[in-house]
């Protein structure tokens, strides 16, 4: 971001610009709060920095965002814009249909944005692709979708679509298979991969253990072999992408480490041996504390979930914040995620709270959420207000580093030079 200093405002001619004029300036890079400056934004990129929140740019509408602290736009890398938890989330997938989750999830991109999340990792749903289109041809509002579709699970395993169904039901359909997601070996993880292009996703997300909100029993076992996810990770580095694993049990963290995934998702069981794997093998790791907050606290209320899943969900939700703090204690790479959908889209930014209470230092949640959240998708425009980058950009007020609290209150959202929020609306 720096040197910014040597700028003159006398040098910058703006003609349909924007100028915002920040009372502090979050530098992702160094992880640093820094003094006044006036960032310029043209054409969706920001074009100039100058330092001083007064700075007088000629031809530019200004924006007062003194007393606020602008940085880069949010990324959250687990969410699930197609649905959100509620006591009837396992009974409404055979009372609505495609379009109704559809329309669902419009307003949960909008909350997400308006949260400050400029961009999303989408982990699992058939809806995200649409949405993400709908949202790059400016039909609705919301965060930029980097979308996995179906996750790609085994038989039984989380994210099969057929779990919890009756003999009758399952005849009915027939056992899922590789275009809907389900392998059961190398061959078809080949498949599910190729069929995911097909499908025009952007990353792979696999259920590499049980999961906890999954009609099943188990919530850590491992639930692919070192050559299925082999398989998986090979055919998607030919295609180009990253493959996202969700893991809470050891053994199918190790599995999904040594075959090359990029991240590791929720992560509950983490052992020390996993996280040196991790360290060797250049693992990122997305924690999603809020996600097991949110579920060890509904299961105790009686009804919200189903009697298979209340166990899992009150065992192994509350464990998720303690291996965050020792994984980042460890020297593990870490960007941000939450897991929304779980709990309610638009309080994404409660995860930064989770995260300093676990004892990540606030500057460093905020660069998991910046420029370590764009190293984890492997794209350098955004992540950082800088010339040339994304004009993705939002503000709080006061210092989200000294109170770490600001951020559950955004003032300000820009996305590609779009201002979707600004402090004279409250």
């Amino acid at each position: 971001m720096l040197p910014v200093a040597a700028l003159p405002a006398t040098a910058l001619a703006a003609d349909g610009a924007s100028a915002l004029r920040c009372g502090k300036l979050f530098d992702s890079r160094a992880g640093k709060i820094l003094g006044p400056h006036t960032v310029l934004v043209r054409d969706g990129r920001v074009e100039r920095i100058v330092s001083g929140g007064n700075a007088s740019v000629a031809g530019a509408t200004n924006v007062d965002l003194s007393g606020h602290t602008c940085m880069p736009g949010w990324t959250d890398l687990h969410v699930h814009l197609g649905s959100q938890s509620s006591p009837d989330s396992y009974s409404e997938g055979f009372r609505l249909d495609d379009i109704d989750y559809a329309f669902r999830a419009v307003g949960y991109a909008r909350q997400t944005l308006l949260a400050g999340f400029t961009s999303v990792r989408d982990l699992g749903g058939e809806v995200a692709p649409h949405l993400r289109d709908a949202i790059n041809q400016g039909l609705v509002d919301g965060p930029r979708i980097w979308a996995a579709g179906k996750s790609i699970a085994t038989t039984g395993g989380h994210a099969d679509p057929t779990n919890g169904y009756n003999s009758a039901l399952s005849h009915l359909i027939g056992p899922p298979g590789p275009t809907q997601g389900v392998i059961n070996s190398v061959d078809d993880a080949r498949q599910a991969v190729r069929q995911r292009y097909k499908d025009g996703s952007d990353v792979i997300k696999i259920t590499a253990t049980g999961g906890v909100l999954s009609y099943a029993k188990s919530g850590d076992a491992p639930q692919f072999r070192v050559d299925e996810i082999q398989s998986i990770v090979d055919t998607a580095t030919d295609y180009g992408y990253r493959v996202a694993a969700h893991a809470h049990g050891e053994e199918g963290m190790r599995r999904a480490v040594e075959a090359g995934v990029t991240s590791i998702e929720h992560g509950t069981y983490m052992s020390d041996e996993v996280m040196a794997l991790m360290k060797r093998k250049g693992t990122w790791y997305i924690p999603t504390i809020y996600a097991g907050r949110f579920v060890a606290d509904k299961a105790k209320i009686d009804g919200y979930f189903p009697a298979v899943v209340r166990p899992k969900a009150e065992k192994i939700g509350a464990l998720i914040q303690a291996t965050a703090g020792k994984a980042y204690r460890s020297g593990v790479k870490m960007a941000f995620g939450t897991d929304m959908g779980v709990g309610p889209h638009g309080d994404n930014a409660r995860e930064f709270v989770y995260l300093t209470e676990a004892g990540v230092p606030a500057a460093v949640a905020l660069q998991m959420a910046t420029i370590r959240a764009a190293e984890v998708l492997g794209v350098d425009d955004q992540g950082v207000i800088d010339s040339g980058k994304r004009a993705d950009i939002i503000a709080v007020q006061g210092d989200p580093v000294e109170d770490i609290n600001r951020v559950l209150d955004v003032r300000f959202v820009m996305k590609d030079g779009v201002i979707y929020k600004q402090p004279d609306a409250y």
